[in-house]
């Protein structure tokens, strides 16, 4: 009888997988190197990365309940970052912050227009995308960076948006938490929501329902590069500085989270819960192998062994719910 309950609460949750072995995992690691790993200020660390991380990807998760994929984030997070810090010190944080969101929607516009317009291949498409952009940060630093004076990082709006701490831990983090509450909210509790899912379930459906897929898609692309570009502007905050290859490989990252929280890759099935635990998921094994003292050249490598791994067992979770007794 508990055996069909969890069965049943597995197939009507998709993030319990991700949800158990980040259990897991949290415990493994403590218990290995407690010392290194489950101490408050790695514990802040890991915090401030998933938060990243986990905009980043919640914003790639809509896309992907479309139906669709955006490859390109990864440098829409760069652009974000760039245009924060190249503009912050002179007009400020509020309007900077906006500049760089107003860009990452641009990207995400054009984005969402060739696919819908032309009817491209959303991975061939952002893929190219993702090249260009990743060129154009390149281009505008000139192989130097920008950065912010360490006088200008003080004040409240600079530390707001990154650059400080609350309750110990990065303010990116309450960010994070804040876009979740909304997206949420949107996603499950509003027409705008609800014609999202049912485009990725079905398109053809959702056609003879009324519902402008093209402009459900496009929205989902623009959100996506909002959100992208927010997550590059709390990284570039924290960090004070930011180079061409600012937010290379988060792209790959990025999709692991969405995949590992539960969503579909053909669209239809979106756990804004489950990827930001997937987030958290990635982080934590990257800190793990860093505070371990991993080699560079062997990082990645580990990295896609246990994600993997991880992602086997997720799915072996979830054929296990759907079997029958």
């Amino acid at each position: 009888m508990m055996g069909s309950s969890v069965r049943q609460l597995v197939r009507q949750h998709s993030e319990i997988g991700i949800l158990l072995i980040a259990i897991l995992l949290v415990a493994f690691f403590s218990f290995s190197s407690f010392d290194k790993w489950a101490n408050a200020y790695n514990l802040a660390s890991i915090a401030q990365i998933t938060a990243t991380l986990g905009l980043l990807a919640l914003g790639a998760s809509l896309v992907m309940g479309t139906g669709e994929i955006d490859i390109s984030v990864g440098s829409t997070f760069g652009i974000g970052a760039l245009v924060y810090l190249g503009t912050v010190a002179t007009i400020g944080p509020i309007p900077a912050m906006l500049l760089a969101a107003t860009a990452g929607a641009g990207i995400g516009l054009l984005n969402g227009f060739l696919v819908t317009r032309f009817g491209i291949s959303s991975l061939m498409l952002t893929l190219s995308t993702l090249l260009v952009f990743r060129g154009v940060a390149v281009a505008l630093t000139e192989g130097f960076s920008f950065s912010v004076p360490y006088d200008q990082r003080s004040g409240f709006l600079y530390q707001l948006f990154g650059g400080g701490d609350f309750l110990g831990v990065n303010t990116a983090f309450w960010w994070l938490l804040l876009g979740l509450i909304v997206l949420m909210a949107f996603l499950y509790a509003t027409p705008g929501g609800n014609r999202l899912l049912a485009v990725g379930g079905s398109v053809g459906t959702a056609h003879s329902r009324g519902i402008r897929v093209n402009r459900v898609k496009l929205r989902a692309f623009i959100l996506c590069g909002i959100l992208a570009a927010l997550a590059g502007t709390l990284e570039g905050g924290k960090l004070g500085f930011a180079d061409g290859g600012m937010g290379r490989l988060m792209e790959l990252q990025a999709i692991a989270a969405c995949v590992l929280g539960g969503c579909a890759l053909l669209g239809g099935r979106v756990s804004l819960f489950g990827v930001v635990i997937g987030a958290f998921v990635l982080s934590s094994i990257q800190s793990f192998l860093v505070v371990n003292g991993v080699q560079p050249q062997w990082f990645m490598l580990l990295l896609g062994v246990i994600v993997v791994v991880a992602a086997i067992s997720d799915r072996a979770l979830r054929d296990w719910a759907l079997r029958s007794r």
